[in-house]
């Protein structure tokens, strides 16, 4: 597979990747917004992927991956998740401390760099904060995911993943000693605005609906 010519046009392509994760598509406007960039120069990076195949685009019209497109960016994204994988697992970072660093390792070139990395993790099906790593030809596998905030009042579950990873969230969920795998049990419900009272390590924590909606769950089943 060829390899993209700039850390920039990679940053592009994760951030359309990302975008259009539920959509499919995106406008100009959403993808400069998400960059913090101004639109003459994300209109002319479209235009440039445009011709490398890697979008479709037309001008006023939405912005969508092709399938190669999308497997690079699927590439770049394995990349950095078995960075963040290798950083906590073999050199005991926190969850909270990875992603500015696999942000810079993820632009590193050389195939054999990740998939040495990738044995030595034993091929991991999933980063630190519960993310898919897409698979060596950048195809990832899709999941409904279950949010915390949709489990019942009484009914119990397990963390498997998040919706997001900033390090502000992280650290709160440190704070409250909340990691994957922790086994919870929804006591409260607050019609209101949706905060909930969660049972976690024979503990009562308070989280809001914000907090609740972006941990993934997996229901018990009874």
């Amino acid at each position: 597979m060829p390899v993209l010519t700039s850390h920039i046009q990679e940053n592009y392509l994760k951030a359309l990747y990302h975008l259009t994760a539920d959509k499919k598509e995106v406008t100009v406007n959403e993808l400069a917004k998400k960059m913090d960039l101004k639109m003459p120069s994300v209109t002319s990076m479209m235009q440039k992927m445009a011709d490398e195949k890697l979008i479709k685009y037309e001008k006023y019209k939405p912005i969508k991956l092709t399938d190669k497109g999308r497997k690079m960016a699927g590439l770049i994204i394995r990349k950095h998740r078995l960075t963040e994988m290798f950083l906590v697992n073999v050199m005991n970072f926190g969850w909270e401390e990875v992603h500015e660093i696999a942000e810079q390792i993820e632009h590193i070139k050389s195939p054999a760099f990740f998939n040495k990395m990738d044995k030595m993790l034993g091929s991991p099906a999933r980063d630190p904060h519960g993310s898919v790593i897409p698979d060596s030809s950048g195809n990832i596998r899709e999941e409904v995911h279950i949010s915390l905030s949709d489990v019942a009042m009484g009914e119990g579950a397990k963390i498997i993943g998040l919706a997001q990873s900033e390090d502000s969230f992280l650290r709160f969920l440190n704070s409250k000693n909340i990691k994957l795998g922790s086994e919870v049990k929804v006591l409260e419900k607050e019609e209101f605005d949706g905060s909930i009272v969660i049972e976690i390590n024979k503990k009562k924590i308070s989280l809001s609906s914000k907090v609740a909606d972006d941990i993934y769950i997996k229901q018990e089943v009874k």
